[in-house]
């Protein structure tokens, strides 16, 4: 009964997110706002092993993560299939929540204000570059409707995470698919030569979902202050936190330089709250105004354990700190499993792995999902991969386990 109420609630949203495209009275917008031999990578994979032309299957679906929970076994050992922080919340965020439910009866209007101070002041931004919202996804559906309502097309890179060029396509615009280069990063140059008149957006994600690639950072940075002068650039840094130095690869400083990038981040990743959803856009104050048009945002979409979560773990370093500790541990006991069955991987900079392999991707996903293992499968190129997130080391454990009698 109770898959029965979930799958209910998946269509009654997808029901209100398909009205809502339809009755938001869409409008026309200014103009300026639309506008060799195989290697190989350290890890053995070989780097030409991806051609130039992805293909993704469907289960790289917009809710391929919902469909695949519905399928699973109730309890896993290991929950390895949507990227989540298994280290997560921080004690400073669980003790927040707990300490806010007195609070519960109120609008949490003031304390938001208090989150995008925090935000803005370490940002060195003006409170009008930015938005928050119910996690990312409000804020690129806010994106497609404002930016691609009246046609034209996004381009991105291919594969790469499909919620915004997905959303685009169901209000009739158009996907141009730019195949990632060789070492399965963005290719910048094809990227900016597939750019049209009829072009409203360009979509980078970075790092890369599900690649866990990154893009050279002198180069995007020139990309972005290039090509934004003529068309919008969304750039997807979800997974920013996991790297070295996140400051210095973050597009927030062209924001501040006026360039017309929008920039995504969500405390569902290295925060550990994806299931309280939170997040926020950076852009133009003009931007962000369009897109408050039609994105759910504010103190009305946000809950007051949300907030106040985010609110006390925002900028927390020691707890970031440790989370990529830990992630990196579990990551390398993934690569050296992968290593001694003789399989090769995509080296990630993320808290996930792409690795190809040698049986059906769903057979794999089901008789790994029987041994209490949750993953995802791809298909790219005719070639069947599993994604698999970083989990606890006891989940990698258990993986390891059961992917040795497959193997």
């Amino acid at each position: 009964m109770m898959m029965r109420t979930t799958n209910k609630s998946i269509n009654r949203r997808e029901w209100l997110r398909t009205t809502a495209l339809f009755t938001g009275g869409l409008t026309m917008l200014p103009s300026v706002l639309q506008g060799a031999p195989v290697e190989k990578a350290a890890s053995g994979l070989p780097i030409g092993a991806m051609s130039t032309t992805n293909n993704l299957s469907a289960s790289a679906g917009l809710h391929a993560d919902a469909e695949l929970a519905a399928r699973v076994p109730g309890v896993l050992k290991a929950r390895l299939f949507a990227n989540e922080n298994p280290f997560g919340p921080s004690s400073l965020a669980k003790k927040a929540m707990i300490d806010s439910m007195d609070n519960g009866y109120q609008y949490p209007f003031m304390l938001l204000k208090d989150l995008e101070a925090k935000i803005c002041a370490y940002e060195g931004l003006d409170a009008k570059m930015l938005m928050t919202s119910a996690g990312s996804s409000p804020l690129l559906l806010g994106a497609a409707i404002t930016l691609l309502g009246n046609g034209g097309n996004i381009v991105s890179a291919d594969p790469t995470y499909d919620d915004l060029p997905t959303r685009c396509e169901k209000i009739k615009a158009t996907w141009v698919k730019v195949p990632l280069k060789a070492d399965y990063t963005h290719d910048l140059d094809a990227m900016e030569k597939a750019i049209t008149p009829e072009t409203k957006l360009v979509y980078i994600c970075n790092p890369n979902n599900p690649t866990g690639t990154i893009v050279d950072v002198a180069k995007l940075k020139d990309f972005c202050e290039r090509v934004s002068r003529k068309v919008p650039v969304f750039v997807d840094e979800a997974y920013i936190d996991y790297l070295p130095d996140p400051a210095a690869t973050t597009l927030i400083d062209g924001v501040k330089k006026g360039q017309n990038i929008i920039i995504a981040r969500t405390f569902s990743k290295v925060y550990g709250l994806a299931g309280l959803r939170i997040g926020y856009v950076i852009a133009q104050p003009a931007m962000i105004d369009l897109l408050g048009h039609y994105s759910a945002a504010g103190g009305y979409a946000l809950s007051l354990p949300a907030i106040t979560a985010a609110l006390a773990s925002y900028n927390d370093k020691a707890y970031i700190d440790e989370v990529k500790q830990k992630m990196e541990a579990s990551k390398h006991f993934l690569y050296e499993t992968l290593k001694s069955e003789g399989y090769t991987y995509i080296p990630s900079h993320t808290n996930f792995v792409m690795f190809p392999l040698k049986m059906e991707g769903p057979r794999f996903v089901e008789e790994m999902s029987k041994r209490g293992v949750g993953l995802r499968n791809w298909k790219l190129n005719n070639q069947d991969w599993c994604r698999i997130s970083i989990g606890r080391m006891d989940e990698m454990q258990a993986f390891a386990a059961a992917f040795k009698e497959l193997s």
